[in-house]
Order: structure tokens, then C-alpha cells, then sequence
């Protein structure tokens, strides 16, 4: 079944409906129509609806969700059956063709040009030219097809007037590699004003006759659902693509605009003798058919005919004239149209394939023709595209009926025999030889004198008069519906359809007249004489006489019926909703009479007869597997027969379907319908399991990734390490040979996790240095260096001088060479046999300084020994002044500034503050010297 949908959508197959009865049909129908959903399923059957409306259902995302899936897996649409045509073809080797069937504006020119837009994008997965190329032309040649073979009328926009079947020759590998075109019974557009000009044509399309025989016309009306440039330029730019030439092109333009000139031309009389009436319009039709003036006028009034050797030209009447210029018009266009198909065919046709070297060649065949329609002056091409439908309405019955019996004949399942209305009679009617319509016509035609219409009608009422299909008002004298001498009704399929036999005998005959075939070859222009080869016979050549229009048409729907009967076929039936073309109205009772018309109901019927629904086994386990115990995940009996036998019991529905050799057949939509709603009931705990299965194992496969990069991490951490202390080991290695001890070498760029690493062997480097460079100093120089360290701790950032760069002699007092010198050695000595003191750490002549209100200050004389700071007087010779012992010192404030202020703080308060002199030289400071001293003296 087409995949599972709301309720509120109604069943997407019509084998589904509860009741099979046209009331249920047409509710779901209409149902999905309002609700957006123009596509249903009848088994394998498309109904299809016109939406009349821009649908976003077609673009490459959708394409993609159909790509490769079973009908039943996705929900109803054109493109399910394009893929399974398409699918059939590849895998079974077997030639396909989609039949596109429905009345004229029921869509099915667009749904061709989305069958053949979905297998385009399909196809081809390597981009390779020659296939891009192939399905280009096959795209574009939709496009030129419809410009000259479709046209607007009352009804529709875009209504076909020629059927078309095309088929796509395919390789072994699947992709598209030409085609060919098939056009039956051939029953404008907006260019610049340049081209226009070049063409003697107006914009008007009140000024043409042939335009404006059908009704009123106004560009307006025309615009308002048409864009001619816009249409205009696409066509000739897709004929461009396909590889006509530019001269094919304008000829094409020149015939359309001689046909549009042509039914403006009148005729008068003058006497006797038969006139043109406006005879600028033949120069004109002269320069674009590129013959003579004389010629055309000639072939437009005069009509040449052979007696034995004799050749007589015989004028026309007005009534000839008229009838002559109408059939070259008509002839001009049809043979313009044919000559387009056939040229697409060149360009698109398979070239240089072998089947040995190659592989099968197989075929997609996609069949858009015209729909069966009832007019109230039915003509003799409605009577063939309505004898059409019922040839390809009497195929569709026989081959559904058919695919069936052959599918329960090979499935092993009893065939239960359906009763269905066989149109073949209607048929019959119309093609059977000596008896058929078609065979009266051209039994009427051959008849030798004036054959008029009327005799034609007295020919069907004799042959026919006992036919259950057939009447007329002869046989029928009460029916004032029918008029005498010109009615007759055939009984249809589809309903009643009254005809007209007005014209059935000029319009089956080739009534064209050898001057204008001949006037036509013997142009200037190559185009257009190749259209026109029979013109190169003589008045006076024997010729075979032609098949008429009606055998012509006859053969063709036999060898098309006999083409799809060849292939598997896949159906589309389309509907047209309202006549208004509105996107909201749903006319019930037209679209019932389509529905009994295309025969869907039996259609349905037919295939609910026996099983509603059918599935491969391999199929259905996919799908319905999760509901039982004994098929999920997988099974481990011997096949899928056997495991969808047990699935069905487990579930109840054994008594309801019956098993084929490949596939299982359910009987009701109910079993179905239970199937689905487990299914949809398990997938929720599937997912469910499925969720928490997959989280479980992306947080494991997110721990691993992490573990991993942390392994790696780390990895290259040590990587690292060891890389940076060997790079340190191979730069420090000799460093006790060196000169300066490795002070020169420059440490390499450690990683971030060893910067602070780094600055500590910075460190142990400094240590080891100073060490080095320390141990073999001696005592004093020791003493020195540790005085001087202590004061650089002290105050560096403090002073700028600390007079590091020289020797700290430290007793200045003695080492300086004087006359105070001796006293001051003296007073020294004293002190020290008094005061037991181990060594003089510093001496200077210092300036005291007063606090008070007269700043008083003095010179005095500092002597700091290991045990006391004296304060003596200089110009008594060095008399000691005071006495401090050092462990009553608890602090030595210096100034930041040159000046050599200090202030040594006691415990009592009674600080003393001085200021050293005696400066040598007088611009080193020993602020430094004294402090480093005192501090190195007190960590002793």
C-alpha cells in the first residue's frame, strides 16, 4: 500500500475504501482534492487530478524521496510511477510504457512533462555529455511540440491537438541515449516587432481571420494566462537547443505567417471569371514562400487536370477558391508540424549503437494523446480522438484484466472471473472492415460522381441500422435531439455522443490540389521544398490513389495499440475537477462521469475482487518484521515464505491473505489497516530503543574520541618534554668548558607546559653559575660579594648607584691616607681591646644632621663594627661621641634620591642621622655598601 497517511488525507488507494461503491469513491476523491492531494493510487494506477494551481510537489528534494522506492513506500504521485516504469525497465530488461489517458484539460500534457522531468533527473550519475545531451533534447522537445501542436481554447490553456507518443531508448547501464516521436491526427505565439515586420504581421489577432473564427480574441484576454514573448522566446531557444538551423527556424516563421495571410485572402468576380480581391497579400505570400507571384495566383484560381495526354487548366468558382486557400492553410500547417516531429527525430534518434557491443537497448514509452470529449457540433476529428480513447480505454480493461490473471496464474492463486463492460464492440463499431464507420466513410469516398455527406449517413443508417451502438434520427424519428440528413449517435463507453456528418467526406479525403503541392516544391527554399516531394510528379504521372485520412488514422491506433501491448504498461488517469479551471471547485457529477469513463471503479473492482493488496516477501518482512517476536530483527527459518506465514498467524490474519510462490496476498484493507497501526505502534519503540542505542554509542564513541586525544596529548606532551631536555642537554653539555659557563647560550623555546619549568632551570643555571664563579674567592672577597648581593636585594629598583662595579673597601677611615688617619687607628684599637669587637665592618666621615628648629648640623665620624656603631668627633682626633650597640639598631632608612642621607633607627628612638662624606670618587655613592654590609653582617 502507498505509504501510511493520515486519516484526514482519506485511503491513498482507492483498493482501500471500506465499500466499493462510486458514493465511497467519489467522497475519498473529492476528499483528497480538497486537502491538496491530487494523486491516488489504484493499485498501480495513478489517479490523477488537476490541481489548477502552482504545486511545490516536483522540485529535487521530491524527487529524491522517490528515487529508487517501491510504489507502496511513498505516497501517491506522478513520479512513483515514472520510477517504477523506470525500475522495471533496468532490472528486468523489459521494455515499460506509462499510458497518460483523461478528457481534454485534465492535465495530461503537464504529468507527461513530470514523467519526463523525473526521469531526467534520475539518469546519468557520471554528468557525461552525450547522455546531458540526449535528455536535454527530450526535455526541450516538449516544449516546441507543444508550441505548434497544443493551443488555447475555450476550455483549456494548453490543449493538446495532436496525440504523442515518444519513445526513450535506454542503454544497459540505464541512461537515455535517444528516442523517437510518434504524432497522431494533427487535428501562436508572441515575436518582436522586428521579426514581425520581416513577416508582413501584426500584433493584432483581430486582423487574421483563422484566429478569430473561434470566438472573440483580444490580447488582453490572452495575456492574462499567457506571456507570448515569454513563450515566444523560450521555443525558439529550445529549438535552438535541439539543433535546428537558423534558416529551418525562419522558414518555420515564414509558413506560420503564409497560413496567417491566407486566411485573410479573398475572392471576388468579375463576369465570369474569379478574382483575387486583394492582391498585395500575394506578393507578400510570394516573398515568403519564395516562389513567383504568377505562380501563386495561379495555383489559387486555377486548378490543372489531366485527360488522357490532355492538359485543361480549369478555373475555380469562389466557392472552389475559398475551399482550395483552406485546405493549403491546413495542409501548410500539417505538414509543418510532421516535418518538426520528423526533424526532432533525426537529432534525438539512437546513432551507432550495437546491440552485441552495447547491450539491449530498452525503452521507456510515455503516451500523451488527447482526451475523450463531447461538443455540441462533434466534427469528424473529435469522432477519431473519441474512437482513440475507446481503442486505448479497450487496451487499458484487457491489460489490467490480463496483469491479474497472469499475476494470480504465476502466483499459484485461484482466479475468481470478474464481469466488466468490454468496449470492444464500440471498436468494432468504428474500425471492423466492410461494416465499421471508418469502412463507410471510405467506401463513401471512393464512390465515383458527387459524394455528399448525406450519402455517407444513408451508408451508416443501412449498415448499422440493427447496431445497439448506433442510431440516427432516421432510425430514430422521434428523437428530436438528432437532425435528418446531418446526425447520427454513437453509444460510447464514456455516454452519448452525437456527431455531425457535415464535412466527414472532404476531411477523409486527400482533397489537396497538385498545383499547390507543386508550387510548393518548386520554391527557392530547400526547408520547404522537402516537404513537398510529391510535388515533383507531372500533371500527367499516374499516381496510386492516397489512404484516406480515416485509414491512415485507423492503422496508426492499431500499430500504437500493438506498440504498449508489447510492453509493460503503468497507467495515469486524469481528471479534470471543474470546467473553470478553479483551484476549489469540486464538480461532483462531472468528475463522476470521468471516473465511469476512465473505469476506474471496475478498475478498483478488479482488483479487489480477490486480494487488495499484494507484496513480495521480502517486502513485507521490511516492513512489518518489528511486530513479531519471531521476524525481528532477522528470522532463522528457512525463507521469507516461512517467516511471513508466521508473522500473519502470530498476528490473527491467517485466515485472510493466501500465499503466492514470490508474494503474499492479503484479501481486506481491514488486515491492512491493523498491520499498519501495529507497525506505527512498534516504530515508536523501535525509535525509541533506537534513540537511547545511538546515544549510548555516541557518548562512547565521543568518550573514545577523547580518550584517544588524550592519549595523544599526552603522548606529545612527553614528546615534547623530552624533545625540549634534550635540546637543553645538547646546548648545556659542555658548559664547564666553557668561558663565561654557558652565559652565551640561548635556551630553546620550551612548550607551555614547561615555561615555568624553564624559568626554574633558569634558576638552578643562575645558582650554578654564581657558584662557579664564587668558589674560588677568597674570605674577604666572599664577605664582599655577599655585602654586595644583600645591598642589590635591598635596594634595587631604590637607587640607581650602589656602586656594585668596584671594590667596598669598607673601613674608609684607615684606608685613606692622611694626618687623622693615625689617631683615628689609634682610637680604633682602644675601642676594640675595650669592647672586644671581631672586625670593623664600615668607617666614614659623615655630616650629622639635627632635627630641630636651627637644622643644626656637624661633621662627625661613623665606625660600625661586629658588635657596636660609634659616632665620634673628627677634630678630636676621632674621640668617641657615642656608643650604640648593633642589637640595639632596628632599622636603616636611606634617602631614594643622590644625596647619601641615612638614618639608623634604635630601640630607644633616638635615631642618628648623617649624611656620608668623603666620596672617593665624589660621584659613587656608598649608600649601597653600607647597607649590603650591615645586612650580610646581621644573617651571619
Amino acid at each position: 500500500m502507498a505509504e501510511h497517511e493520515s486519516l484526514e488525507f482519506g485511503k491513498a488507494d482507492f483498493v482501500l475504501l471500506d465499500n466499493v461503491s462510486m458514493e465511497e469513491f467519489m467522497a475519498n476523491l473529492k476528499l483528497r482534492f480538497e486537502k491538496g492531494r491530487i494523486y491516488t493510487y489504484i493499485g498501480e494506477v495513478v489517479v490523477s487530478v488537476n490541481p489548477y494551481r502552482a504545486m511545490n510537489i516536483y522540485g529535487r528534494d521530491v524527487i529524491e524521496q522517490y528515487k529508487g522506492r517501491e510504489l507502496y513506500e511513498r505516497p501517491p504521485h506522478l513520479f512513483a510511477i515514472a520510477d517504477a516504469a523506470y525500475k522495471a525497465m533496468k532490472r528486468r530488461n523489459k521494455d515499460t510504457c506509462i499510458v497518460i489517458s483523461g478528457e481534454s484539460g485534465a492535465g495530461k500534457t503537464e504529468a507527461s512533462k513530470y514523467i519526463m522531468q523525473y526521469i531526467a533527473a534520475i539518469t546519468n550519475p557520471n554528468q557525461r555529455a552525450e547522455v546531458e545531451r540526449v535528455k536535454n533534447m527530450l526535455l526541450k522537445s516538449n516544449c516546441v511540440l507543444e508550441a505548434f501542436g497544443n493551443a488555447k481554447t475555450n476550455r483549456n490553456d494548453n490543449s493538446s491537438r495532436f496525440g504523442k507518443y515518444m519513445d526513450i531508448n535506454f542503454d544497459f547501464k540505464g541512461d537515455p541515449i535517444g528516442g523517437h516521436i510518434n504524432n497522431y491526427l494533427f487535428s501562436q505565439q508572441g515575436a518582436p516587432d522586428s521579426l514581425l515586420r520581416s513577416l508582413h504581421i501584426q500584433k493584432d489577432p483581430k486582423a487574421y481571420n483563422f484566429i478569430k473564427v473561434g470566438g472573440h480574441v483580444s490580447p488582453s484576454s490572452l495575456q492574462s494566462c499567457i506571456n507570448d514573448g515569454a513563450d515566444f522566446k523560450a521555443v525558439a531557444d529550445a529549438m535552438k537547443v535541439i539543433g535546428f538551423t537558423g534558416d529551418e527556424i525562419q522558414t518555420v516563421y515564414k509558413i506560420l505567417a503564409t497560413i496567417l495571410h491566407l486566411g485573410n485572402l479573398t475572392f471576388g468576380v468579375d463576369g465570369d471569371v474569379t478574382l483575387i480581391e486583394n492582391t498585395k497579400l500575394v506578393s507578400v505570400i510570394r516573398e515568403l514562400l519564395s516562389t513567383k507571384e504568377e505562380n501563386v495566383e495561379k495555383a489559387l484560381l486555377y486548378r490543372t487536370v489531366a485527360t488522357g495526354r490532355d492538359v485543361i487548366e480549369k478555373q475555380h468558382t469562389t466557392q472552389e477558391a475559398n475551399y482550395g486557400r483552406d485546405a493549403l492553410a491546413k495542409a501548410m500547417y500539417e505538414r509543418l508540424f510532421c516535418w518538426i516531429v520528423s526533424r526532432i527525430n533525426d537529432i534525438i534518434e539512437v546513432r551507432n549503437y550495437d546491440a552485441k557491443i552495447h547491450g539491449k537497448n530498452t525503452v521507456i514509452g510515455v503516451l500523451d494523446i488527447y482526451g475523450f470529449e463531447i461538443f455540441q457540433n462533434n466534427s469528424f476529428e473529435q469522432f477519431c480522438i473519441n474512437y482513440c480513447n475507446e481503442k486505448l480505454q479497450q487496451l487499458f480493461i484487457q491489460l489490467v484484466l490480463k496483469q491479474e490473471q497472469d499475476e494470480y496464474q504465476r502466483e499459484g492463486i485461484p482466479w475468481k472471473h470478474i464481469d466488466y463492460f468490454n468496449n470492444q464492440i464500440i471498436v468494432d463499431l468504428v474500425e471492423q472492415q466492410h461494416k465499421g464507420i471508418f469502412a463507410v466513410l471510405d467506401e463513401a469516398c471512393m464512390n465515383v460522381g458527387k459524394v455528399t455527406d448525406e450519402v455517407f449517413l444513408q451508408g451508416l443508417n443501412t449498415k448499422l441500422a440493427k447496431h445497439a451502438h448506433y442510431t440516427s434520427r432516421k432510425l430514430s424519428p422521434t428523437d428530436k435531439s438528432l437532425e435528418f440528413d446531418r446526425d447520427f449517435r454513437i453509444r460510447h463507453y464514456a455516454g452519448d455522443v452525437v456527431y455531425s456528418v457535415v464535412g466527414f467526406i472532404d476531411k477523409n479525403k486527400d482533397t489537396l490540389f497538385q498545383d499547390f503541392k507543386r508550387l510548393l516544391y518548386n520554391s527557392s527554399n530547400s526547408v520547404l521544398k522537402a516537404m513537398w516531394p510529391e510535388g515533383k510528379l507531372r500533371i500527367t504521372e499516374v499516381t496510386k490513389r492516397p489512404l484516406t485520412a480515416a485509414t491512415l488514422f485507423k492503422n496508426s491506433m492499431i500499430s500504437l495499440v500493438e506498440n504498449l501491448a508489447s510492453k509493460e504498461p503503468y497507467y495515469v488517469r486524469c481528471i479534470k475537477p471543474n470546467d473553470v479551471k478553479s483551484p476549489l471547485l469540486f464538480e461532483h457529477e462531472r468528475c463522476r462521469h470521468q471516473v465511469e469513463y476512465l473505469g476506474l471503479l471496475e478498475n478498483v473492482r478488479v482488483r479487489r475482487a480477490g486480494f487488495a493488496n499484494r507484496q513480495t516477501y521480502p517486502r513485507f518482512l521490511q516492513r512489518y518484521k518489528m511486530i513479531s517476536e519471531f521476524t525481528w530483527p532477522n528470522h532463522d527459518l528457512p525463507s521469507d515464505k516461512d517467516a511471513v506465514k508466521r508473522l500473519l498467524q502470530g498476528c490473527g490474519f491467517d485466515h485472510d491473505v493466501a500465499y503466492g510462490k514470490t508474494k503474499v496476498f492479503i484479501r481486506t484493507p481491514r488486515t491492512l489497516f491493523s498491520l499498519e497501526e501495529q507497525r506505527a505502534e512498534m516504530v515508536q519503540r523501535i525509535v525509541l530503543f533506537l534513540q537511547k542505542v545511538w546515544r549510548g554509542t555516541i557518548a562512547r564513541m565521543r568518550y573514545r574520541r577523547m580518550r584517544a586525544a588524550l592519549t595523544i596529548l599526552q603522548a606529545y606532551r612527553r614528546y615534547k618534554v623530552k624533545s625540549y631536555i634534550r635540546e637543553v642537554n645538547r646546548r648545556f653539555k659542555n658548559v664547564r668548558s666553557m668561558k663565561d659557563h654557558g652565559r652565551h647560550v640561548k635556551w630553546p623555546t620550551p612548550p607551555k607546559v614547561l615555561r615555568r619549568f624553564e624559568e626554574a632551570l633558569k634558576s638552578i643555571h643562575s645558582r650554578w653559575w654564581a657558584w662557579t664563579l664564587i668558589k674560588g674567592l677568597s674570605p674577604e672577597e666572599t664577605l664582599q660579594v655577599r655585602a654586595k648581593v644583600a645591598g642589590l636585594e635591598a635596594l634595587k629598583g631604590q637607587r640607581a648607584d650602589l656602586g656594585l662595579q668596584r671594590a667596598w673597601e669598607g673601613n674608609y677611615l684607615v684606608s685613606r691616607r692622611g694626618s687623622m688617619t693615625a689617631s683615628f687607628t689609634l682610637v680604633s684599637s682602644d675601642l676594640q681591646r675595650k669592647d672586644k669587637f671581631m672586625r670593623v665592618l664600615f668607617s666614614c666621615n659623615v655630616r650629622k644632621v639635627k632635627i630641630n628648629r636651627f637644622h643644626k648640623s656637624e661633621n662627625r665620624a661613623v665606625l660600625i663594627t661586629d658588635r657596636h656603631l660609634y659616632k665620634m668627633d673628627p677634630l678630636k682626633q676621632y674621640k668617641p661621641m657615642k656608643s650604640i650597640p648593633l642589637y640595639n639598631v632596628t632599622g636603616l632608612s636611606v634617602s631614594p634620591g643622590k644625596d647619601q642621607l641615612v638614618v639608623f633607627h634604635t630601640k630607644d628612638s633616638r635615631d642618628l642621622v648623617v649624611c656620608l662624606q668623603d666620596m672617593v670618587p665624589a660621584n659613587e655613592s656608598r649608600i649601597g655598601e653600607l647597607v649590603g654590609t650591615l645586612l650580610s653582617h646581621f644573617k651571619r
